[in-house]
């Protein structure tokens, strides 16, 4: 059996299909569907609304399973569509390609062996971004999508944008998807991500054509507004919700609740600037001027950071009650600094309290950032010094 049939008989086995957006690409589609046609003859072409020849194009391939529509709406609506389709013809899995020939169908089969190692994950197919021919928007916007995506789940993905790609579509139908665009593809891989579904990668080649020749729909004023636009509203959610519900799900799971909380908060094999970088956020984001939201922050940060969040949780609460009229005192103290001849003196009292902040806001805001850095650095510096000195002590003592 040549490598071709196994290939075949694995699209067939796994219940694969590849899905094939176009949009005005008459002139690559053919060879791709062609080259596709090599692996698989599981095909679904979506049509966006192409003025070209793109109809005719498909219809001479008589095995394509072919969905069109007059308008078009843009390649996250087309895939959308795919995907209901797919499911429907109850497939598991769906590779998309590219129309436009930046993408090779001889990478096929990486996707699928990767598959039979990481079933039920989304799998990107990573380009190499250091190529001289890639351009300079497209290097730009890769960098910039994988660090909000960091930042949304906390998970490295080497290439956000690239739309080579595996998808386990029964695991997405439950999933309301609100882009139409291009920047479907970021949000399909953040959301998914939140319902828990694994996302891993596998080396891709990738072709760009010389500008003179290359044919793209890409807009870049309007499609990064779009995208930065999505990176807001998901980094939102994130931090509002997201990240604070895995936190608490981790904490409260049946059972293992309390072990696992005390075994990441005594969790001595982490190294020391971990744990004292852990306090000293704790302690920073606590006199930070954002009553109310100071524990979110730590814990947000401490998040994306992978940091010992039991230890930024219980720092944060430097700002408890017997704790506030010193902050306050602390903070318009070091804001003196930066006020110059507007500097307003106050006097310690037990009595102060958050309503005295309303009196000179301006110098409270300066000192209390000055204070939570000094602060902050301070409880890191300690912690730092302590932890090295007792685990001196413990290898003398062994």
């Amino acid at each position: 059996m040549s490598d071709l049939e196994i290939v075949n008989r694995k699209f067939n086995d796994l219940n694969v299909c590849v899905i094939i957006p176009t949009y005005n690409n008459g002139g690559t589609l053919a060879a791709i569907i062609t080259d596709v046609a090599n692996y698989t003859k599981h095909i679904i072409v979506v049509n966006d609304g192409s003025t070209d020849d793109t109809v005719q194009i498909v219809r001479s391939f008589p095995f394509v399973d072919f969905i069109s529509y007059p308008k078009n709406v843009g390649k996250g609506w087309g895939l959308r569509k795919a995907f209901k389709h797919a499911i429907v013809k109850n497939y598991d899995y769906a590779i998309t390609i590219d129309s436009d020939g930046q993408h090779f169908a001889n990478d096929l089969p990486a996707f699928i062996d990767k598959l039979e190692g990481v079933p039920n994950a989304i799998i990107v197919g990573s380009r190499n971004m250091d190529q001289a021919s890639i351009p300079g928007k497209s290097s730009f916007g890769h960098k910039f999508s994988n660090f909000w995506y960091k930042v949304e789940t906390g998970i490295d993905c080497p290439d956000t944008q690239s739309g080579f790609r595996l998808y386990p579509v029964q695991l997405l139908k439950d999933i309301n998807f609100i882009t139409l665009k291009y920047e479907f593809e970021i949000e399909v891989l953040v959301r998914a991500a939140w319902h828990g579904i694994a996302i891993d990668s596998v080396p891709v080649s990738v072709h760009y054509e010389p500008k003179e020749t290359r044919v793209s729909h890409f807009r870049p004023f309007r499609d990064f507004s779009r995208v930065s636009i999505l990176n807001t509203f998901l980094v939102v959610i994130a931090f509002a919700y997201i990240k604070p519900r895995d936190f608490f799900r981790s904490l409260f799971q049946k059972k293992k609740s309390k072990q696992a909380f005390f075994q990441q908060l005594l969790s001595l094999d982490q190294p020391p600037q971990v744990i004292a970088f852990s306090i000293g956020l704790g302690v920073f984001s606590g006199i930070l001027p954002i009553w109310g939201f100071q524990m979110w922050l730590g814990l947000a940060i401490a998040l994306i950071f992978k940091l010992n969040k039991p230890l930024v949780v219980i720092a944060s609460n430097i700002s408890i009650p017997p704790m506030i009229p010193l902050i306050i005192f602390l903070s318009y103290k070091s804001g003196s600094y930066w006020m110059g001849n507007k500097t307003q003196n106050m006097a310690f009292s037990t009595n102060l309290s958050i309503k005295s902040i309303g009196q000179h806001l301006q110098q409270y805001i300066y000192g209390s950032i000055t204070l939570a850095v000094i602060a902050g650095l301070l409880a890191a510096l300690l912690t730092f010094t302590l932890l090295k000195l007792f685990k001196r002590k413990a290898v003398s003592a062994f």
